[in-house]
Formats: C-alpha cells, structure tokens, sequence
C-alpha cells in the first residue's frame, strides 16, 4: 500500500515529503498541496510546498555530488541502475495504486508503466556502458595539407546538473526515461514531478534511494509551478532540462538560455486512410490510438483524415467499437477513466460544443459526469472547428472526409505541431511517399502512432518539441564531446609488415 511498508519514511502524517541530500524532509513553507483525485475529485494525497531557498540548497548538493559520481565506474553506475529497476518492478502494486488513484490510469495500465519502467532503466545501464565505454581516435593527415602530427581523442563526458520534468500522463515512465539516461552518463538529477502523478514519482524516487545511490545524487522538488517553476527552469546551477508536457515548454525554451534542451510538447497526431486500407485494421487502431487513457497521450490518434469513398464504412466500423468501450473508474479496469482535471474535462467540453455549433455530425450523444467524458466519435467535421487543430487531450475524436491524399497531407502538414502520424494502405510505396511529405517526427505505417519501444527514437518538430528521446538519443543528449589532442613532434606514422620467415619444424617433429 502507498505510503506504508518499505514507503514509510516517504510521508510524516498525511503530507509526502520532498527528497533531498539522500533524505526525506519537510519543507520549511509548512505549506502542502492537494492533488486531487480525478474519479472522487476529492483530495487523494498532499506533497511539499518546497521554497525558492529548498531549490537553491537541492541545487548545491546537486552540483557537489555530481563531482563524484562523474568518478565512479561506469560498470558500478549500471549495477546500481539494475538493482533500482529491480525494486522498482518488486514494488509495483503500491506505485501503480498512486497511479490509479492520481491520475485514474486503469489498474492494469498503470503496472504496466511500472513494469516498463523498471525494463527501461535495465536497458538503459545496458546501453549506457556500451556507448559511454566507447570513445573515437582519429589522425590529422585524413585532412588535406596535415601530415600526421596530431593524435585526437574524443570520449563523452557528463554535463552536470540534469533538470528533469516528466508529464501527468505517465509520470513515472517519463521520469525514468529521463533520470536513467542523465546517470548513466554520470550527471546529478533534479526532479520536479508534476502535480497530478507527483505521490507516484516520490514512490518512484524512494527506489533509487533504497537502491543505495550516493546522497544528494537524486533530488525530488515537489511545490506549486507559480512559486518554483521557472525558479527551476531559470536556475544557474541548472546544466541541461528534459521537458516533457504543453507549451508551457515553449515558455521554458525561451527562458532557459545557453544549455541543452529536449522536449517534447504534445501532438495532433493525423490519421490518413486511403481507400485500399484494411478498415478493420483502421477501426482497431483508431479505438487503440484514440482511446486508450482516455485520450490523454501524445501519440493519440486526434485527427481521422480518410478519403470519402471509404469514410462511411470506417466510422461505421469505429462507431461499433466505440460502443463496446467500458466507461468507469480506473479501478474497474475501465476502458474510459476520467480525465486528469475539472479544467481539463472543461476544455474539453468547449471543442464538443464548439463543433456542435458549427455543424459536426455526433456518431454518439455527448455525455459528462465530473471528469468522466464518454466517448465521443466527431463525423463530418471541418477546418474551421477549433477541435480540428487543437488537441483535445481527451475522449474525443474528430474525423475529416478528404478528396484526395494531397488534401490529407496538407491538412497535416498546416498544423503548429508535428509530432507523430501514421498512414494505412496496402500500398508500400504510396505509405512511403506519403509518410515522407508528412511533417512529423515519426510516421507510422499500418498501426497507430506510439511512444516506444523505449529504445526507438521520438522525437517532434516545429511546436511538438526539441531534440530527440529513446534512451540512446538521451545518453547522448546529456553528455558533451571532450577532445584530448596529442601533438608529435615529428609525423608519425604505422609500417607494414617486414618480410615472413618461414617456419620449419625441427627434423624430430616431422
């Protein structure tokens, strides 16, 4: 159970504390702040309030114990990243309970991120020793007009302090995804959870502590954005930030100044169907793609775009799924939770009504009750709709009948985000072509988009995000190139070969 057992030292009363300096404490604001259960809408759990001083202190010891580790062995470094993964995955039940209960993932969806989470760290010690174990040698005459006086070593070094700042919607994955590459590559990590997925992640935190890393290595703020938010974001002491959430990354991308940054900030992941598509493959994953946590992912389909000779065949296909959908609390296994927030479920709202006043065809009738949304399949809809554009991050999902492919790949291609796509045809070329002018990050031909494996890359371009993530892309991003040049007096330079002598064996061997 959350908070109790191996948990204990977690929280003092009815307040989790904040971990810093390899300890849990009390922030010294003596405020609190609720998270709310998104299926009650009661208060589920309370965390720290932590102050700008906290920060300040979390930062120093940061810096300080980063010196260190940047010493250990990359071989020890992996080892103590597998025994975290291991208590992460023993302790599955009491992590995936808080996910339940913060964020109404369905029980069964919620131990699988812890799983996934724990076979996300082993594979990243793995990788890690592998790519940091290796560095490159290279020689000055390979260029024109050098003789070869000049040996270069080039080896990856860490970067210090790693903000890392994962989103509600998987909170404790996207927190790993994060703190595993930044400590593998020897750099202190500062994490600051979000509000809704916060209980998880000190949950989460209290694994790697009980999996012994050094003291002040691992350090998890917990507080309100508008008192320590861009405090964080804006800290000198700060060496590299790993966002994942909206645009309020865009903010922080404008703020942050001169260090790396990889972010990811959402989609409006479009669908095109052509007309040879296999529409029960379609429908299966537009149910999947658009439904699954009720929306609430990155990589949710949130745009159908299908030709019109096939379109009223699939949604009638989608229309049969969407009724078989179960709607209730996570608790129950539910295909459709609540969503994360009254404001959330409000904006919500907003696009239905607004697409309602517009003219959209309603394949369901809309129905709410608090932050429980039913699902809800949008025909007929236009550009002009708000839900065309906007990500709903919800239950919703708006399909748009188009003439032809251009049609599709324009309409994706005028969106501010460009995170995922996927095409479904039986035609290999035309996917190609067609996932070749879409402007996303990843295309995915005949299935709907996805983050993961966690190996993959993924990546965003234009509002959608910055860099890329996957766990080697990540090691990468937070290390620096370090080059050693050793400078010979004279060109120097490797013989062949001399002459072979051949080998006789002695009479008596013969």
């Amino acid at each position: 159970m959350a908070g109790t057992g191996v948990f204990a030292d977690v929280i003092e009363g009815d307040v989790y504390k904040y971990y810093c300096d390899g300890e849990w404490k009390k922030s010294s604001s003596t405020k609190s702040v609720a998270i709310i259960n998104p299926t009650t809408r009661k208060t589920q759990y309370k965390v720290q309030a932590c102050t700008q001083e906290e920060v300040n202190k979390v930062m120093e010891i940061a810096k300080s114990a980063q010196k260190s580790w940047a010493k250990t062995p990359l071989w020890k470094r992996a080892e103590l990243l597998h025994k975290a993964a291991a208590i992460l995955k023993e302790h599955k039940a009491p992590i995936a309970e808080c996910l339940v209960k913060e964020i109404a993932k369905p029980a069964k969806d919620a131990v699988t991120e812890v799983v996934r989470s724990g076979d996300l760290v082993s594979y990243c010690a793995e990788e890690g020793v592998r790519i940091l174990g290796e560095g490159k040698f290279l020689v000055s005459d390979s260029f024109p007009g050098n003789e070869r006086t000049k040996y270069c070593l080039t080896s990856k070094i860490p970067l210090g302090v790693v903000l890392a700042i994962p989103p509600f919607n998987y909170p404790v994955n996207l927190a790993v995804s994060k703190i595993a590459p930044a400590l593998i590559a020897g750099n202190s990590l500062v994490l600051k959870p979000p509000t809704q997925g916060a209980v998880s992640c000190l949950h989460m935190v209290h694994c790697f502590h009980l999996a012994g890393f050094p003291k002040g290595l691992i350090s998890c703020v917990t507080g309100k954005g508008s008192e320590i938010g861009d405090f964080l974001t804006m800290h000198p002491g700060v060496n590299c930030i790993s966002f994942t959430g909206g645009d309020t990354g865009i903010a922080i991308s404008k703020k942050a100044g001169m260090i790396p940054l990889q972010m990811e900030l959402g989609g409006k992941d479009a669908c095109i169907v052509l007309e040879d598509a296999d529409l029960d493959l379609v429908a299966a994953n537009i149910i999947k793609g658009g439904f699954s946590y009720s929306g609430q992912r990155c990589t949710a389909v949130k745009v159908v775009l299908v030709i019109e000779s096939v379109a009223d065949e699939l949604v009638e296909k989608v229309k049969a799924r969407v009724a078989k959908l179960s709607v209730g609390p996570p608790e129950e296994d539910s295909d459709i939770t609540p969503v994360v927030s009254e404001s959330s479920a409000n904006y919500i709202e907003g696009l239905v009504k607004d697409a309602k006043e517009k003219g959209a065809t309603f394949c369901q009738e809309y129905k709410r009750e608090g932050n429980l949304i039913w699902p809800l399949l949008l025909d007929n809809v236009r550009p002009d709709m708000r839900i065309a554009w906007e990500e709903p991050f919800g239950p919703v999902l708006p399909v748009i009948r188009i003439s032809s492919v251009e049609e599709g790949i324009h309409h994706c291609n005028a969106s501010n985000f460009g995170l995922q796509g996927c095409v479904f045809t039986k035609d290999i070329n035309k996917a190609i072509l067609i996932g070749d002018a879409m402007e996303t990050g990843t295309v995915q031909i005949n299935s709907a988009p996805a983050r993961g494996p966690d190996h993959f890359p993924f990546q965003g371009i234009k509002d959608s995000g910055i860099g890329s993530q996957g766990i080697t892309n990540s090691i990468n991003m937070m290390t620096k190139v370090k080059t050693t040049v050793i400078n010979l007096p004279t060109p120097s330079y490797t013989m062949g070969y001399g002459e072979r002598t051949p080998h006789r064996l002695p009479k008596s061997k013969i």
